[in-house]
């Protein structure tokens, strides 16, 4: 079954210390993800910034707008530099991705790893080409467009 892999860069015109605080709260992640997503955590109490072994569920509808859960584990962090979530309940077989930062001149390079895999293994290569890719695509544009609008 094949496993797929996104990369994506982008410099955010903003010092680590801002960027960092920015991505390392779950609260945040609502504000740069899609509104046709559906998007809505449904962990109560989450504290302001994440931790390795920190669980976040939450309700997305990431397909046809059929609402699923997705849980989410934060794997590793090491503070302003680099965390990593994975998938424990969702749409994907597999779901790793890899959230990398490095100071710049003139701000932050955000780089982004997904590496995933889907659960279909007869139909994955063309759900992969015909939608998962580019909607994966699309998020990550929003994502670069909402965080250009937080520091422009």
């Amino acid at each position: 079954m094949p496993v797929y892999q996104l990369k994506r860069k982008q410099k955010v015109k903003a010092s680590l210390a801002k960027v960092w605080d920015f991505v390392s709260s779950p609260k945040n992640l609502k504000t740069i993800t899609p509104d046709h997503m559906g998007f809505e955590i449904i962990t109560e109490g989450l504290p302001e910034k994440m931790y390795p072994g920190m669980m976040i569920a939450y309700h997305v509808k990431p397909l046809l707008g059929i609402k699923m859960l997705w849980l989410t584990e934060i794997t590793q962090v090491e503070e302003k530099k680099f965390f990593v979530d994975e998938q424990r309940i969702g749409p994907y077989k597999i779901w790793h991705h890899e959230h990398h930062f490095q100071p710049v001149k003139g701000g932050v390079l955000m780089e982004d790893i997904i590496t995933y895999q889907l659960p279909l293994p007869l139909l994955s290569s063309w759900l992969n080409k015909l939608m998962i890719e580019g909607q994966l695509k699309k998020i990550f544009d929003y994502r670069e467009k909402k965080l250009n609008q937080i520091w422009p």
